[in-house]
């Protein structure tokens, strides 16, 4: 309702993959079910495999070339890594309505900001970013990764507003405390039309 609008929630920063597209856990379990692994083992290596978690750590920092980021990752799981990072995104698409949302919200004068932990940094559509959002904190860029504070400092930074004035959306619940402890509202994107009718809530804008 927007009598609980805070009057300083005038920014939203958004996570990408899993937010502003379809869920990655869907495509990592395809891409296992193709390579004859069972559907959760990616689930489970990020879980229970320090390894695992390592190597995707120092990637997502931008400390791992794509090359040698697909060879171990590749080798761990035991599948051929050629064009891995690909294969295991192919059924992750946009989500439309999400996309919308945050188009609408910058258009409505709602400074808007991205904050992703990447999986490399070639694959952004580097116009649609520049669309959508007044800041950019990509961690392979910036050699950081969310749940770090200084991701979410940075997201409000170059969006050009204080944390406390921030929104932020994320798939994944452990991103969400770091946000919340600088002064953020946070949302846990669960499905597109709640997401969107929490954010329309929390900024007092019209998004879908």
């Amino acid at each position: 309702m927007a009598s609980e609008r805070s009057a300083d929630r005038t920014a939203l920063l958004v996570d990408w993959g899993g937010v502003l597209t379809t869920n990655l856990f869907t495509s990592f379990g395809e891409f296992c079910r193709d390579a004859g692994l069972a559907p959760d083992t990616l689930v489970q290596a990020f879980r229970g495999n320090q390894e695992f978690r390592d190597t995707l750590i120092a990637f997502e920092e931008g400390k791992l070339e794509e090359s040698a980021f697909e060879e171990h990752f590749g080798g761990l799981l035991g599948v051929d890594h050629t064009g891995l990072i690909d294969r295991l995104f192919a059924r992750v698409g946009p989500d439309m309505a999400m996309l919308a949302a945050v188009r609408n919200a910058r258009a409505a004068g709602i400074r808007t900001g991205l904050i992703s932990n990447s999986w490399g940094t070639r694959r952004y559509d580097r116009a649609m970013l520049e669309e959508l959002f007044d800041g950019v904190v990509i961690s392979g860029e910036v050699g950081m990764r969310k749940p770090a504070p200084e991701m979410y400092r940075l997201g409000a930074e170059r969006a050009g507003v204080a944390p406390e004035a921030c929104v932020y959306v994320d798939d994944l619940p452990f991103n969400l405390p770091p946000a919340e402890e600088l002064g953020m509202a946070t949302i846990h994107h669960v499905d597109t039309s709640a997401t969107i009718m929490e954010m329309e809530r929390l900024l007092d804008v019209p998004l879908a």
